[in-house]
């Protein structure tokens, strides 16, 4: 294992990290907050670890399949116990733990918070916790793959191990200039939503934060009350609009900009993705119709809310703990199927149950006529068995970490249902789940260990499982290996 690269690439990520404490730190100073200070306390912290181990070169760069998945699990946890300084030196959230939690939240675009007067907070510190939603939502090794100069092989490697879904897919010839484009048209979609969120009222840092909070699929608002704080029409259609734009794969965006408009609309994953969206704000409509004043008010909170969970983001306008029991299900449903592959979203990705169904049918179709050749196909391109068997592996995975998962957070006694939602939407880096951990509550009632495992749930999910669960693997570690 090459050590010294791991240390020098981890040590350059803090280093990165440094500099975006700058930011909060700008906006502090703007608002004349005497947040700045640890801010700039922070970022001289990170520089420092930086300056001590990451300014000479190792000779050896080669980052492997093994040095990949050190890298990346390592830094997402680094990032977060370096992010959660700015809270805890400047007494927002005092608790080490809590503040570590609000972190992982933000980077893993999870949006779950132990946070209960919001409003009260300063704005570098607001400023902050919706900057790691942006950052997050791309990945935080492709971020700095954009700014700084890794090798084009290792770029790869990272991209592969960070990259949400069962395949990473590169848009150009150079992992590097596929981040850049992704983060180009990342950046394009920010700023338009900015600018229509502008339109209809918001003031602009308000804009800003709940832009970044919708294109990283995160849900962190500025308001205890959400989106609802607004309480406007328009806000909310301008941030379906993006929620649902923010969990399409972005390769189809790309497409788009080469007019292959033929390959978007012929997508299996977005036909899917639009028409789960589609048929489960019509089930919710019908089903809370009778509960508002008109049809039109229930599918403008039912489309929201429909969106806000798919995609992951965790943005509320109406608390559906008060919905009948099927619209509770159905966005218990949506909050597993996720948003796409190759989106900022969550959740197990739409591509991955369209793999899991066409597998099930193709078992069927074998078991009937036992001597036929049946292959798996999206659109068009058949399935590599490797590429399955990883969704299988997946699925199995998922399901034995939700259950021990939740048999860990039972333990502080709560009802089931808290319990459940508590660990499916962290796991799937939703934010909000039902009961005690619905959409107007949060997560200051568990106790400390429960707020680990919850993070640890969070990271699992936006790492998609196995980077994670990889550094517990004792042949990762050998020199054998």
């Amino acid at each position: 294992m090459n050590v010294k690269m791991i240390r020098y690439i981890i040590s350059k990520m803090m280093g990165v990290e440094g500099l975006l404490m700058l930011l909060p730190m700008m906006v502090g100073i703007i608002y004349d907050e005497h947040t700045s200070v640890y801010f700039l306390i922070t970022a001289a912290i990170l520089t420092a670890i930086y300056l001590l181990f990451g300014r000479k070169c190792p000779e050896n760069m080669t980052i492997y399949a093994k040095e990949g998945l050190i890298i990346v699990a390592t830094a997402w946890i680094f990032w977060s116990l370096a992010g959660a300084l700015p809270f805890v030196l400047s007494k927002s959230i005092p608790s080490y733990v809590d503040a570590f939690f609000e972190t992982v939240s933000g980077f893993t675009t999870t949006g779950s918070t132990i946070l209960t007067e919001i409003e009260g907070l300063p704005k570098g510190i607001l400023f902050w916790r919706s900057l790691t939603h942006w950052v997050g939502g791309m990945g935080v090794l492709v971020f700095v793959m954009v700014l700084t100069s890794l090798d084009e092989k290792n770029s790869m490697h990272l991209m592969r191990a960070e990259v949400p879904g069962p395949e990473a897919d590169k848009l150009v010839p150079k992992a590097r200039g596929t981040a850049r484009i992704l983060y180009g048209m990342y950046f394009a979609l920010t700023a338009i939503e900015v600018v229509f969120l502008l339109a209809g009222g918001m003031n602009l840092f308000d804009a800003v934060t709940h832009a970044f909070s919708t294109a990283g699929t995160g849900g962190f608002s500025g308001y205890n009350a959400s989106v609802a704080h607004f309480n406007s029409a328009y806000i909310d259609g301008v941030i379906t609009v993006f929620m649902i734009l923010f969990g399409i794969n972005f390769n189809l965006y790309f497409f788009l900009l080469l007019k292959e408009f033929k390959s978007v609309f012929k997508n299996e994953e977005l036909r899917a993705y639009l028409g789960i969206i589609a048929g489960a704000t019509v089930v919710i409509t019908c089903n809370i119709t009778g509960g508002y004043h008109s049809l039109l008010k229930a599918f403008r909170y039912a489309v929201f809310q429909v969106a806000s969970v798919i995609t992951t983001t965790g943005f509320v306008t109406a608390d559906f703990n008060k919905w009948p029991e099927l619209s509770k299900c159905v966005l218990l449903l949506v909050m597993v199927i996720g948003a796409s592959a190759g989106s900022t979203g969550g959740g197990i990705k739409v591509s991955r149950l369209l793999i899991l169904v066409k597998s099930i049918r193709r078992e069927l179709k074998t078991m009937i006529h036992p001597k036929a050749v049946n292959i798996v196909k999206v659109n068009g391109k058949k399935m590599k068995e490797e590429t399955m068997r990883g969704v299988y592996v997946y699925f199995i995975a998922y399901i034995l970490i939700l259950i021990v998962s939740v048999l860990l957070i039972s333990i502080n006694n709560f009802d089931f249902t808290t319990s459940f939602t508590g660990v499916l939407t962290t796991l799937n880096n939703v934010g909000p789940g039902l009961n005690l951990v619905g959409p107007v509550e949060n997560f200051a009632k568990f106790s400390d260990f429960s707020k680990i495992v919850f993070c640890v749930d969070m990271l699992i999910g936006r790492l998609e499982i196995f980077p994670f669960l990889m550094l517990f693997s004792p042949s990762l570690w050998s020199r054998k290996f």
